[in-house]
């Protein structure tokens, strides 16, 4: 029995069959609609009616054991392939599949992979377009032309990828599978995240491209992922730098991912974090004509003109208490009742970085230093991050000062209370963080009081390096304010301007480009501010030389006064850590000298270097420390000095 006789008698026997899968219906399936293909090119005028029929009904029997369409079906419809598409792609394929067909053809035109011209020649509907290179068969790459000197004389080669798909083995073109990671879909969202991803498998059904784009990017691709599965894919990203430089290829590449997006129940992201708005620009725009469940993640700053933009918000907090609350019990994590509000008041983490904190905290890490790990941010050169070590007790300052410092905490800790379960949170949206001015003269102790502040609350003191943040070009100082601002509210961390009237001065009358600029940079930050979730604090030595439109906005101003000699005193006294030896030293003496606490503590450092090699630090060391200190300002200490 030869091979045609063979698979048509396995067809003949299946169709009594209940049993078989659906892989092994789909690929008798195909058989016989080869071996009908088959008939009608190579019998005989005499024999071709009967033959017809004959193979007719192996084909209908095989299709009745198909419980949805088969994979030809399926793609011929997703393609909309003309009948004549559809027998052309048959043709290409049935010489990979059946060595005897390859014979068949050889034996009806000369050779053994069929031509287009032998197809126009031999197959009924025949029509040009369906050899041209933007016609389905040629643009998706389902079969080429083996020699491109002849478009009808050139042999017919079908795509590995579609023989593959066709038989109904599934895997991942592989110059896409180097590139892109599966994201999986994560336990039920949010509701904010929810509507998003509903929104965005709607505008997928009408074949238009997506722009997601928020605040905190590791929450884009579970959005995406989440739309896919309410569309029955699997999502797949790609980040665009991994995309090739050359157009031509570029082109190819995504010709890939739309005939994957038809071959496969896949859905596509490209994550443009870290591209030029005109690449994310000619992206979508590449991307819409393809027709394919596709999203470009990008910063919420990105304009794109082309494409349906889809914003994903950071989540209020009662969706973050949600959250963590949800995820610590699928982690099968204790804690106490009330203390995942808290933390999620003070954290904004990304939905993955919830799920790592949950399994850190599962395996013994205390809730909030897990989020306060999970949550650090990146600053680069803008930044620089502080792990803060002082505590009230380095803070000499008087009891109503520190009542307001104490405050700054509480505002901090108990956000949850007063914004959510209070109601704050619902009669405005503007000015729900913390802002505090810490004002007075070099050395009062701002910086620390900032410092004492954020290790109270087990935070980061992010110090902003100003000369990495103020820039000539217009518009820049704003962008790098703006990312400092995001990653400090994603890491939950002390904010700390030091020297804020550079930034905050007040605006001016209007007399060149240059004072409108400056005035516009004033205005963003001051809207900026009011937008800030977290707690900032800037520091400043001249408070008459802010914007008053500013001030306003602060929650607290706390000016902090001159230390008198009864607080140097005092601060003398803490400025000796206990394992440094002091000899014949009398704070009370030292605090007639005139400095801040600043200058306190930078001569007893001094001091304490001076008399390392003695093992001891003296009076007269310390004399010598204070005088060089007060030097700095152009003062001088009189006589031998304390002692």
């Amino acid at each position: 029995m030869t091979g045609a006789g063979r698979r048509r008698a396995q067809v003949h026997d299946a169709s009594g069959a209940l049993d078989l899968s659906w892989e092994e219906a789909n690929r008798l399936a195909l058989v016989a609609e080869l071996d009908v293909l088959r008939v009608r090119i190579t019998a005989y005028p005499g024999e071709a009616h009967e033959s017809v029929a004959a193979a007719d009904r192996r084909l209908i029997a095989a299709r009745s054991l198909l419980d949805r369409p088969s994979a030809l079906d399926e793609l011929a419809a997703a393609l909309r392939l003309t009948g004549f598409e559809r027998t052309l792609l048959l043709l290409a394929v049935g010489q990979e599949l059946a060595g005897e067909v390859a014979d068949e053809l050889t034996a009806a035109h000369g050779q053994p992979r069929p031509t287009f011209g032998f197809a126009l020649a031999a197959l009924p509907g025949a029509h040009w377009s369906a050899i041209t290179p933007d016609g389905p068969l040629r643009r998706w790459e389902l079969i080429r032309l083996l020699d491109s000197a002849s478009l009808t004389g050139s042999p017919l080669a079908a795509d590995e990828r579609l023989l593959h798909h066709l038989m109904g083995v599934r895997y991942l073109e592989p110059d896409l599978a180097a590139i892109a990671r599966p994201v999986q879909p994560m336990h039920a969202l949010p509701p904010s995240f929810a509507t998003a991803a509903e929104t965005i498998r709607l505008v997928w059904e009408r074949g238009r491209p997506v722009v997601l784009q928020g605040p905190q990017p590791a929450n884009l691709p579970v959005v995406a992922a989440a739309a896919a599965k309410a569309a029955g894919r699997d999502l797949r990203v790609i980040s665009v730098a991994d995309l090739p430089s050359a157009v031509r290829d570029r082109d190819r590449l995504l010709r890939l991912v739309g005939r994957e997006s038809i071959l496969a129940p896949a859905a596509w992201a490209f994550d443009a974090d870290g591209a030029q708005p005109a690449e994310t620009h000619a992206l979508v725009r590449a991307l819409g004509t393809l027709s394919a469940p596709v999203a470009v993640l990008g910063p919420f700053d990105t304009a794109v003109a082309d494409g349906v933009h889809v914003a994903v918000p950071r989540l209020p907090i009662p969706e973050r208490v949600a959250a963590l609350k949800a995820a610590l019990d699928r982690h099968a994590a204790a804690r106490p009742d009330d203390e995942a509000a808290t933390v999620a008041g003070v954290f904004d983490l990304a939905l993955p970085d919830v799920e790592l904190a949950a399994g850190d905290t599962a395996s013994g890490t205390p809730l909030w230093h897990a989020c306060r790990a999970r949550s650090r941010s990146r600053y680069g050169t803008q930044a620089r991050v502080v792990r803060p070590r002082a505590g009230w007790d380095d803070l000499v300052l008087p009891a109503t000062h520190l009542e307001k410092l104490r405050s700054l905490v509480a505002a901090v800790r108990h956000r949850t209370r007063v914004l959510h379960d209070w109601g704050f949170a619902g009669k405005s949206s503007r000015g729900l963080g913390t802002a505090a001015l810490f004002a007075g003269h070099s050395g009062t102790g701002k910086t620390l009081a900032a410092e004492v502040i954020a290790h109270e609350l087990g935070l980061d003191l992010v110090v902003v390096d100003l000369s990495q943040v103020v820039s000539k070009f217009i518009g820049e100082t704003e962008k790098n304010l703006g990312r400092v601002f995001d990653a400090a509210e994603d890491g939950a961390a002390v904010l700390l301007f030091d020297e804020a009237d550079t930034l905050f001065g007040k605006r001016t009358e209007v007399r060149d480009s240059h004072d409108r600029y400056a005035n516009l940079e004033v205005g963003y930050l001051l809207q900026r501010m009011e937008s800030f979730t977290g707690l900032a604090i800037l520091t400043t030595n001249a408070r008459s030389v802010l914007d008053q439109a500013f001030l306003r906005r602060l929650r607290i101003v706390v000016t902090f006064p001159y230390p008198d000699r009864t607080a140097r005193e005092t601060m003398w006294r803490r400025a000796f850590p206990d394992g440094m030896p002091v000899d014949g030293v009398a704070p009370a003496r030292l605090a007639a000298v005139d400095l801040p606490g600043g200058g306190i503590a930078a001569a007893a450092l001094t001091a304490a270097y001076l008399g390392a090699g003695e093992d001891r630090v003296t009076a007269e060391q310390l004399a010598v420390a204070t005088r060089w200190e007060l030097a700095k300002n152009g003062r001088s200490l009189g006589g031998r000095g304390p002692s």
